[in-house]
């Protein structure tokens, strides 16, 4: 099959053919219609989380089944289909209760084995994790749903908790902060975005936000912005600086969701503590969103409720997916989602 393979941590990602994945006795072989090109393959491709080389990165995909093990008693071949970024194990504690987003013995396509910008992609435990597409969402669309999507629905709606009427703020406005501002202003919410890039701003007022800000600091105004303080805000960035300014834009009472990944010395960054403890805030990591969780998210798809292809900026081809990944690392990378069609 031809995929997009890169050799070593920073070596310029290169389509060549490679062996088509086999079929795990538990998996799936999915044959990739469309496969998103998200931040965090960019984290891998330059060292921030490692993985085994050579390496296919991607790991938000759409396609079609084109091959089952002999466990698998859910799916046929043919079967339209999608997975989230996080696969469960299928037999621990954790993935009966419904958590498969933390499971300890989680795969991830594109990080604990080849990824999706390829023709065929592997999934693991595929009565778990394969989800359904139904006929109204198409792949292209689809491939957008797998990590930053699905990732921010839960976000918003569950560690968020966001209902009509609340002041959120978003804090970072790629993949992931786009997503959290369509999903918030769909359930009712005013929605401020923080993001230093121009580009990303513009975008953000056509998703709906109802204030943008570019500070370096940004809290003084995202608390005149939101009346006192916001009731939810959301780190979508991943640095120290934006987890700390988004606590400290909370009001009383306040919810912080951080989505962004904190890497190397910043996975051990520091908080405003005292202000948690006074106003009694509330901070929570999220990490994707399981399978099973779907239906509802998919659900206001169908409705038009929300609409997630606004979010796609390009829709490109394998060779565009490795220019995209290598692109990311730059100020003037593109605002929206690119989707890779192999």
């Amino acid at each position: 099959m031809r995929a997009v393979v890169y050799d070593a941590v920073g070596e310029l990602p290169r389509v060549r053919e490679v062996p088509a994945p086999l079929c795990p006795p538990d998996g799936a072989v999915i044959r990739v219609e469309a496969t998103g090109v998200c931040r965090s393959d960019w984290h891998a491709w330059r060292g921030h989380d490692p993985v085994a080389l050579p390496h296919i990165p991607g790991h938000e995909f759409a396609g079609t089944v084109a091959e089952v093990g002999a466990q698998v008693s859910d799916w046929v071949a043919g079967a339209r289909v999608t997975a989230p970024f996080v696969n469960g194990c299928g037999t621990c504690g954790f993935c009966a209760r419904g958590d498969a987003q933390v499971c300890p013995d989680q795969t991830q396509p594109g990080f604990t084995h080849a990824g999706s910008f390829a023709e065929y992609v592997v999934v693991h435990a595929a009565d778990l994790n394969l989800v359904n597409l139904p006929d109204s969402v198409d792949s292209t669309t689809a491939a957008a749903l797998g990590c930053r999507f699905a990732t921010a629905f839960r976000a918003v709606t569950v560690h968020g908790d966001v209902h009509h009427g609340d002041e959120v703020a978003v804090f970072g406005c790629g993949g992931v902060g786009l997503s959290a501002i369509t999903i918030a202003v769909a359930l009712g919410a005013r929605v401020t975005a923080v993001d230093l890039s121009e580009a990303a701003l513009d975008r953000a007022r056509e998703l709906g936000a109802a204030d943008v800000i570019s500070a370096a600091d940004p809290v003084d105004a995202v608390i005149r912005a939101t009346g006192g303080g916001a009731h939810v805000t959301i780190d979508a960035l991943g640095s120290p600086a934006t987890a700390d300014a988004a606590v400290r834009s909370l009001r009383r009472r306040g919810r912080h969701v951080q989505v962004g990944l904190m890497l190397g010395d910043a996975a051990t960054a520091s908080l405003p503590w005292d202000r948690v403890i006074a106003w009694e805030l509330s901070v929570t990591g999220s990490h994707g969103m399981a399978a099973q969780d779907y239906p509802a998210m998919m659900a206001m798809i169908e409705s038009g409720q929300l609409a997630p292809e606004r979010l796609i900026g390009a829709v490109t081809d394998l060779q565009g997916a490795a220019d995209a990944l290598v692109a990311m690392g730059a100020a003037t990378a593109a605002a929206g989602i690119t989707v890779a069609r192999p």
